[in-house]
């Protein structure tokens, strides 16, 4: 269910979509059990989809995942208007899209909400420069104003130096790069992506969901992104919804998907999945048994690391950042010259991730020393750690739940 937010910038309340005659009693008869294929087969009416109500919020990345036929992209373009509801109400910011007239329609396009399409669609006359400024263009934005928006977006989406080259001469991926920068130089605040990187190689692919990852985190747009791939979907976005046959089977982050599917269909999806690239440091991360101090005492830190078992010791600044590692030879070393404080060791260098790390960029950090690898927030400041034992435990947590649901099973059948 939709919740009341003053962040919420796009709700959807009860919205269906049937195309075709009978469109109550296509409705009526999903609601009561019967499935889409009945539905469809009985009185040729197809419900692509069918209450479907959530909030989007400014700044967050929300994800529509399900399979071909699940009603993703029809959701997708009743947000925007391209489709009308049969039933239900899509607010932006209170305002009924589904009563808006052409010309507002039109503003709101051109000035609020962009659209990426899996195909691009650029203009194959133009430059790249050209293709990025042109929403630009149409909005009847001053010459050397676009083309500095455009050069700019050319910059953030890695493309320095590809400004004047036909459409023609570039890949796919470069194609998909150009149609990003021109929704990101058109100044929408919420985008609209439709499968924008299903037709790329494997590991172009890669690339562009870094990239966007990147890019997003610099400007925080709203963006409802429409995939097939859970693995995507759980890494790109802060939220998702589930659907299938037109429905919204289950809302959730990443960890409540992956932990607790809401049903077979679900559970289905997530087999498979690479943890590594959806779990976060925070899934890893436990807490710190003691830290040391730069103006302590080697015997008092020394006496510290003995009682908790400690080979090393993370330590901090006196402003409270973090420093870096010292190991127990170094404490021992200080403490048996009688030093009075730690400042005559320079902290070992150690790794520093943030809370929102995917664990598959933290594991190769273990391969020159299997030292903890630290976790920190935007201002340095240590929240936890990571060791080799918390990550490997972290990255089998589905096999460890896989098997407590079968012995749960085994044990509720022999009963």
């Amino acid at each position: 269910m939709a919740t009341q937010t003053a962040t919420s910038i796009i709700r959807v309340q009860n919205v269906s979509k049937v195309f075709g005659s009978k469109k109550k009693q296509a409705l009526a008869m999903r609601r009561s059990g019967r499935s889409k294929a009945e539905t469809e087969e009985k009185i040729k009416t197809t419900v692509a989809v069918m209450d479907a109500e959530f909030d989007v919020y400014k700044g967050e990345t929300f994800v529509l995942i399900g399979l071909s036929g699940s009603g993703k992209s029809t959701l997708l373009r009743c947000l925007n208007g391209l489709i009308k509801p049969s039933e239900g109400s899509v607010l932006l910011e209170n305002e009924n899209i589904g009563r808006l007239d052409r010309r507002r329609l039109q503003q709101i396009r051109r000035n609020k909400i962009g659209m990426v399409f899996q195909n691009v669609g650029l203009l194959p006359n133009r430059n790249v420069l050209d293709n990025i400024m042109f929403g630009l263009e149409v909005k009847g934005v001053e010459k050397s104003v676009r083309e500095k928006k455009a050069k700019d977006a050319l910059e953030m989406v890695r493309l320095n130096g590809q400004a004047y080259k036909r459409v023609d001469e570039l890949s796919g991926g470069m194609k998909q790069r150009v149609g990003l920068a021109r929704a990101l130089a058109s100044d929408q605040e919420i985008l609209l992506m439709d499968e924008p990187f299903s037709a790329l190689d494997p590991l172009i692919r890669r690339e562009m969901q870094k990239l966007f990852l990147d890019i997003q985190g610099e400007v925080q747009k709203t963006v409802i992104f429409v995939t097939h791939d859970l693995d995507e979907a759980l890494m790109l976005g802060h939220r998702a919804a589930v659907m299938k046959d037109g429905e919204i089977v289950q809302f959730g982050t990443s960890e409540d998907i992956l932990g607790d599917p809401a049903n077979d269909y679900v559970e289905q999806l997530v087999q498979g999945v690479d943890y590594s690239k959806i779990r976060t440091a925070k899934s890893a991360m436990k807490p710190l048994k003691a830290i040391a101090y730069q103006n302590e005492s080697p015997q008092v830190v020394l006496r510290r690391m003995k009682a908790n078992h400690l080979p090393a010791i993370f330590v901090m600044k006196r402003d409270g950042t973090l420093s870096g590692l010292i190991q127990l030879p170094q404490v021992t070393n200080l403490a048996e010259k009688r030093r009075q404080d730690l400042s005559a060791i320079t902290p070992n260098p150690c790794h520093r991730v943030g809370m929102e790390t995917p664990l598959r960029e933290i594991l190769p950090l273990y391969s020159d020393q299997p030292v903890p690898v630290a976790v920190v927030d935007k201002d340095h400041r240590l929240k936890g750690e990571i060791t080799p034992v918390s990550l490997i435990n972290s990255l089998t947590k589905e096999i460890q739940d896989y098997e407590r649901k079968k012995s749960d099973l085994t044990e509720a059948v022999q009963e």
